[in-house]
């Protein structure tokens, strides 16, 4: 598994403006809802990669198949990880989301 390295907004797909800023047109409509969706889905795919991938070598190491006992820790560090940044990331929607109710009140 090859963890990519974090991109300026300009650079995801349908996203923002070349100064690195998300344009008025990219958040109105079906484009910023796609974007928005696209991150939490590949959030969430990317847990269960890598919770299937620490069950995997868990599984190897009870069975004395495993020839890296230290991929099993490495797993288990990327597993929790990524659950740490799907909640992080429902955690800042929300305080968005709670943010723009108190505004428009």
């Amino acid at each position: 598994m090859f963890i990519t390295p974090i991109q300026p907004w300009s650079r995801i797909e349908g996203f923002g403006t070349e100064q690195g800023t998300p344009s008025s047109s990219s958040l109105r409509g079906t484009d910023g809802i796609s974007a928005f969706k696209g991150i939490f889905e590949e959030a969430i795919n990317n847990v269960k990669e890598t919770e299937d991938n620490l069950a995997k070598n868990q599984y190897l190491l009870a069975t004395g198949q495993i020839e890296n006992p230290h991929s099993v820790g490495i797993a288990a560090s990327e597993a929790q990880l990524s659950v740490d940044l799907l909640v992080q990331l429902r955690t800042k929607a929300l305080e968005a989301y709670n943010e723009i109710m108190r505004i428009s009140s």
